[in-house]
C-alpha cells in the first residue's frame, strides 16, 4: 500500500477508536445522570469537534456517509425487529395513520413554519419538515426500558417510531430527487413514486426477511442457525442494498425485514433459544451506531449558522413540538374508535416524540448531496434533536407519573 492509502486507513482507525472511547465515557456519564445517552453523545461531539477540533470529519466525506447509511439501516432493522404484531391489533388504525398521514401532517406544518419564519423556499422547507417528521426508536425504546408505562401506549409509541422512520426517509429522498432535478414536480407523480418506493420496499423486505429467517430458524432447512446474529446483519444490509439497486426504498425494505424477523414465530419459525443472543448483539450494535452518528453530528454543527438562525429556528421547533405533534396525534388517534384512547394517553403521546438518529442521518446525507440551504436544515435538525431529547425524553417519567400512566 502507498503512503496515501496508509494515511487514510490510519485516519479511519483512529477516528473509530477515538469516537468509541468518547462514546463510552459519555454513555457512562449519561447513566449516572439518568439522561438519554444520545444527549451526551451530541454534547461530546460538540466538545471534541467544534471545541477541541479533534474530530474534523466533514458531512460529505465517505467515512461519514458510510457510517450514516450503515447505522440507519441497522437501527431501522432493529426497530422493526422489536415490534410485536400481536400487541398492535387494537391500535393498528392509529398506528397506520400516525405512520403515513401523520408524517405528512407534521412535515407540512413544519414546512409552513420554515417557509414563513426561516424564509426557506417551499421545496427546501418541505425537505426540512420531512427530515424531522419522524420519531426515534433509538431514543424512545431505551427511555421506555427505564420508564414503565401503560402497555397500549408504549407499544403504539414504540411502533410509530419505527414505522414512521421509514416513511420519513422515503419522503425525504423523494423531495431530494425533485430538488436535484432527477424527478419532475407533479402531485400525481410524487404520490405514485412514494407508493412505488414504499410498496416495493415492503414487498422486498418481506421476501428477504422471510428467506433469511427460514434459513436460520427452520428445523430442517435452517443451516444458518449457528450464525444467527451474522444473518441479521446480512438481512438488514442486504435488504437495504437490494432496495436501492431496484429503485425502491432500501430503508423500508430493511425495516420490513426486521419486522418479519422479529415476528418469525407467527410463521412457525421459532428462535426462542437465540433471543438472548440476538438481543445482546442488537443492543451493542445499535449503541455503537448511536455513538458514531450523534458524536459526528455534534462535531459538524455550524454554530455560526445556528447562532444566525437561533430565534427563528427555535420558533420553528416550538411549532414542531407544540402544534405539529398534537395536531398529528389527535388527527390520527381520534378516528380510531376501537382503541378507545383516553385523554391522558393522547396528551402523553403528544409530548413523547423525540427526534434522533434517522433525522440526524438524513440531514447529513442532504449536506453530503450539496443541496442548497443544507446548513440551515442541519442547524434546525440539530436544535430539534437537542431540544426534544433534553426537554421531552428527560421528562418522560414525570409526564407518565403526572398523567397516571406509569406502571
Amino acid at each position: 500500500m502507498d503512503n496515501g492509502t496508509d494515511l487514510i486507513i490510519h485516519h479511519v482507525i483512529f477516528l473509530l477508536v477515538f469516537l468509541f472511547a468518547v462514546g463510552m465515557v459519555s454513555g457512562k456519564l449519561a447513566s449516572v445522570l439518568k439522561v438519554p445517552d444520545v444527549a451526551l453523545f451530541l454534547v461530546a461531539g460538540i466538545v471534541v469537534g467544534q471545541g477541541l477540533h479533534l474530530v474534523t470529519e466533514t458531512s460529505s466525506s465517505f467515512t461519514n456517509q458510510f457510517i450514516l447509511t450503515i447505522g440507519s439501516a441497522l437501527i431501522l432493522f432493529d426497530g422493526g425487529r422489536n415490534i410485536r404484531l400481536s400487541g398492535l391489533r387494537k391500535v393498528w388504525v392509529t398506528l397506520t395513520l400516525l405512520s403515513v398521514p401523520g408524517v405528512l401532517i407534521t412535515a407540512c406544518i413544519v414546512a409552513a413554519a420554515s417557509h414563513y419564519v426561516l424564509g426557506l423556499p417551499w421545496l427546501h422547507a418541505m425537505l426540512l419538515g420531512a427530515v424531522i417528521s419522524s420519531t426515534d426508536p433509538a431514543t424512545i425504546i431505551p427511555v421506555f426500558r427505564q420508564v414503565r408505562i401503560r402497555e397500549k401506549v408504549r407499544e403504539t409509541v414504540e411502533s410509530e417510531s419505527a414505522f414512521n422512520d421509514a416513511t420519513g426517509s422515503i419522503l425525504t429522498f423523494s423531495i431530494m430527487a425533485v430538488i436535484l432535478g432527477t424527478e419532475k414536480v407533479t402531485l400525481a407523480g410524487a404520490v405514485a413514486d412514494f407508493v412505488k418506493s414504499a410498496a416495493g420496499g415492503i414487498l422486498l423486505g418481506l421476501v428477504a426477511g422471510f428467506l433469511m429467517t427460514y434459513l436460520v430458524a427452520h428445523l430442517r432447512v435452517g443451516f444458518l442457525r449457528d450464525y444467527t446474529t451474522i444473518a441479521m446483519v446480512v438481512t438488514a444490509l442486504g435488504a437495504y442494498l437490494l432496495g436501492e439497486q431496484l429503485g425502491v426504498s432500501g430503508f423500508m425494505a430493511t425495516f420490513t425485514a426486521g419486522l418479519l424477523w422479529g415476528n418469525s414465530g407467527a410463521f412457525g419459525l421459532r428462535m426462542e433459544d437465540k433471543l438472548h443472543e440476538m438481543a445482546h448483539f442488537s443492543d451493542n450494535i445499535t449503541v455503537i451506531m448511536r455513538m458514531l452518528i450523534f458524536i459526528l453530528l455534534g462535531s459538524q454543527v455550524d454554530f455560526g449558522v445556528v447562532k444566525h438562525y437561533l430565534l427563528p429556528g427555535l420558533a420553528v421547533i416550538v411549532v414542531f413540538m407544540a402544534i405539529a405533534r398534537p395536531a398529528t396525534v389527535y388527527a390520527c388517534a381520534l378516528p380510531d374508535r376501537r382503541a378507545k384512547w383516553e385523554r391522558n394517553e393522547l396528551l402523553f403521546m403528544c409530548w413523547v416524540r423525540e427526534t434522533g438518529v434517522i433525522p440526524a442521518a438524513l440531514s447529513g446525507m442532504i449536506a453530503g448531496a450539496g443541496i442548497a440551504h443544507a446548513d440551515v436544515i442541519a442547524a434546525v435538525t440539530f436544535m430539534a434533536i437537542l431540544l426534544t431529547i433534553v426537554v421531552q425524553a428527560s421528562s418522560t417519567a414525570y409526564a407518565a407519573r403526572r398523567l397516571g400512566l406509569e406502571e
